[in-house]
């Protein structure tokens, strides 16, 4: 049974996903076992609680720099003993240190169909802004592996909807997490601890 960890910033709606599909039995060898989230009284730590995860909460805030708080941060994903960490809705970006020490071993959500629509700068209602200025006709979501390059590690799953007229950057944000996030994000998560995913450079291939 391999320990997964969840990083937050937030509400934790893409966590509370992983936790109802594990209690459906939808992630097979593997638990969550600890959250840690940047900010303290996120209502992610609350769904943890809830349904008994232990939690951590390291301030991004008191940290001087980014190295310092990776460090922080890699440090107690290695003393839980993590097999698997998972990035959701976590809103730092970290250095290569985590990278290092959990390599082809942390994994991302991000709510739009990479290459496109991603890396610096890209994250929430932007994302979707984004979007619709662009008159592309479909979006998405994507979970991939997390390198030292924002949003470009190796491609797991996609999935797409379309965008529709009248779409605001927050009905087009609801579909993206309904129909994309909430499904690919738990099912990438049990496929890794069923050592289902082989990467070939920056192509993976599932079992």
């Amino acid at each position: 049974m391999m320990n997964i960890a969840v990083l937050v910033s937030g509400g934790g709606t893409n966590l509370q996903a992983l936790i109802d599909a594990q209690k459906r039995g939808e992630i097979k060898n593997g638990k969550i076992t600890c959250v840690i989230s940047s900010k303290s009284g996120v209502y992610a730590l609350e769904r943890a609680k809830q349904n008994d995860i232990k939690t951590q909460v390291i301030e991004r805030s008191e940290y001087s720099d980014i190295k310092s708080y990776t460090r922080a941060v890699t440090d107690a994903l290695i003393e839980e003993k993590v097999d698997l960490v998972v990035y959701a809705g976590f809103m730092t970006i970290l250095d290569s240190q985590i990278v290092e020490a959990f390599p082809l071993k942390m994994m991302n959500v991000h709510p739009a169909l990479i290459p496109s629509f991603c890396g610096k700068g890209f994250y929430g209602l932007h994302v979707h802004e984004a979007v619709l200025e662009s008159g592309v006709k479909l979006t998405g979501a994507t979970v991939h592996f997390v390198t030292e390059d924002c949003d470009a590690g190796p491609i797991i799953m996609q999935k797409s909807v379309p965008v529709e007229k009248g779409d605001t950057p927050e009905i087009l944000q609801k579909r993206v997490m309904e129909q994309c996030e909430w499904k690919i994000l738990p099912q990438a998560v049990s496929l890794f601890c069923e050592g289902r995913i082989k990467v070939n450079g920056r192509i993976t291939e599932i079992d």
